[in-house]
């Protein structure tokens, strides 16, 4: 046979070869851009829905994950049996076998699969039994808990750390982040300040002008306090400016923990912590205000970083 004849051979090969390439290559990226979406019961909610729009408008694929669940603790579907209070907070005796276990006696493992990033949406408040030295009292303050929720952000949570998956956090999944790493929580910010004296602004979520009346985010700037952060390198600014903004939680203190304040604001003369990180993991930033409605509502060009950032991990 001639070396033309050959090379004919070759180059029709060649050119098969090739032409299944795009189509082989979109698969592969679809599979490195898939992102995680920790579980909620509702997933009507606008801080979830927006969550996972601005996941697929930075590129992503957002992968809706199904409930982890503690192989300690007894379910029926997806309802915890005798593991919580009249209000729907997490047991003490239920919290405290979740903190002990972790993710260890769990599902968590299936649930993930092969996902290298996930992103924590905010909703619904974290039972106050989870917090280390956490008050009676504090179980009474109540918008809303999902036990059942509680125990799938923790452990999954717990394993993203362990096993240093990309994390993002954003309010309550920030709130969860510092829980899990040791943190102290401001139970109620309106409780909180009136217990120091202080009058409230109600910066952080709008007061409701009537009962029932419509309750919109609340905007305000956040002051970044680490030049040497992920979130400067992200933002590339001092201050991020009308952040939405709704919560009634708060993160208090980090001490002894692994957690390092990147961002502040300063309300009625307090310093609120507005973000977080864990620089001993490879990308994990917690954020109390929410880049997802930002980006949904067409706010700024800004908050897409985040959700940009996140999906370059996945």
């Amino acid at each position: 046979m001639s070396f033309n004849i050959k090379r004919k051979i070759l180059s029709f090969f060649l050119i098969f070869i090739i032409a299944a390439l795009p189509l082989s290559g979109c698969l592969e990226q679809k599979k490195e851009t898939r992102v995680g979406i920790a579980w909620r019961s509702d997933q009507t909610a606008e801080s979830f829905t927006a969550t996972v729009a601005a996941v697929e408008e930075a590129g992503g694929e957002a992968v809706v994950l199904d409930m982890v669940k503690s192989k300690d603790l007894n379910y029926d579907g997806e309802k915890l049996l005798n593991a919580t209070l009249d209000n729907g907070c997490l047991s003490e005796e239920a919290a405290n076998s979740i903190k002990s276990t972790s993710w260890q006696n769990s599902n968590v493992k299936e649930v993930v699969g092969d996902l290298e990033a996930i992103v924590f949406p905010g909703g619904e408040d974290i039972s106050p039994t989870l917090i280390d030295a956490y008050k009676e009292e504090d179980v009474k303050v109540v918008e809303g808990y999902s036990a059942e929720r509680d125990v799938s952000d923790y452990l999954l949570m717990s394993y993203c750390l362990d096993n240093d998956l990309a994390v993002l956090a954003i309010c309550r999944g920030m709130q969860l982040l510092s829980v899990v790493s040791g943190a102290s929580i401001i139970n109620d910010i309106p409780t909180y300040f009136n217990e120091m004296g202080i009058e409230y602004n109600y910066e952080h979520r709008n007061e409701p002008e009537s009962p029932g009346a419509y309750r919109d985010f609340s905007f305000h700037d956040v002051k970044l306090t680490d030049k040497d952060s992920l979130l400067y390198s992200l933002v590339k600014n001092d201050v991020i400016k009308d952040v939405p903004s709704w919560h009634h939680q708060a993160v208090k203190d980090i001490e002894n923990t692994k957690l390092k304040v990147t961002a502040i604001r300063n309300t009625c003369g307090v310093d609120m912590i507005e973000a977080v990180e864990r620089p001993d993991k490879s990308f994990v930033l917690g954020l109390q205000f929410h880049p997802e409605i930002a980006v949904v509502r067409g706010l700024d060009d800004l908050s897409i970083c985040y959700f940009k950032a996140i999906v370059s991990y996945a």
